[in-house]
């Protein structure tokens, strides 16, 4: 049986996940301690992709993402080379789909950081951005963590919006799920079936994860 499909799909989640941390973090950490105005309106807007079809929110980044889209056209300009139907485009789009996954334990465990640690840590001296990185970031490791492991389940099995954006090319954009719908289609039941496993068996072991950290969680606190 050919891996690359699943080997797509990791790479794909190890480093989307990596970048999306990257970014929901200091967001998140933005919205729960600035007084930002209209915050709902922003976390809406983020937790948008958890109630759009995953093919509506994948038209909307094919658009955007397009040679002549808001993204697409600086892109090509600036690399010479497409945004869709590749590697880098699928893992911009997973970001932009995950991103609620991550954002929500990240939001959950900011707020339980007693804000006294914060306090003090601005009359030491230190910045908001020093006491996130200092304060905040060290007390906040388990959320951390399941938002990690959260958004890169959810990209390891994700379907419609890579598709809308990545299509099926073999070695670039053919992750494991895209690979197990077209064996279904051809009728090849037993490259189905295994792939469909090692996915069930990663799932379950991320599920195990989340639930060891929840239960660390609720020790420590």
């Amino acid at each position: 049986m050919d891996l690359t499909p699943l080997y797509l799909s990791a790479k794909l989640a190890l480093i989307s996940t990596f970048i999306l941390l990257s970014i929901a973090a200091p967001l998140t950490y933005w919205l729960v301690y600035s007084p930002v105005r209209g915050k709902y309106l922003i976390e809406s807007l983020i937790g948008l992709p958890l109630v759009l079809p995953p093919t509506v929110l994948g038209f909307f980044l094919l658009i955007v993402m397009g040679p002549e889209g808001l993204f697409g056209r600086p892109w090509e300009n600036l690399t010479g080379s497409a945004l869709v139907f590749t590697f880098t485009g699928i893992v911009i789009a997973a970001m932009a789909h995950s991103l609620p996954y991550a954002f929500q334990p990240l939001k959950t465990a900011f707020e339980r950081v007693d804000r006294r640690l914060l306090e003090s840590a601005y009359v030491l001296g230190c910045s908001k951005w020093a006491a996130f990185f200092r304060v905040v970031l060290p007390n906040t490791i388990n959320g951390l963590g399941a938002a990690a492991i959260l958004a890169f389940a959810h990209t390891m099995g994700e379907f419609g919006v890579i598709l809308m954006v990545g299509g099926s090319i073999p070695g670039e954009t053919r992750v494991a799920s895209i690979a197990i719908y077209e064996y279904v289609e051809a009728l090849r039941y037993r490259e189905a079936w295994l792939l469909s496993l090692a996915l069930v068996a990663i799932s379950y072991l991320v599920l195990l994860a989340v639930n060891l950290l929840n239960r660390k969680g609720a020790h420590d606190a």
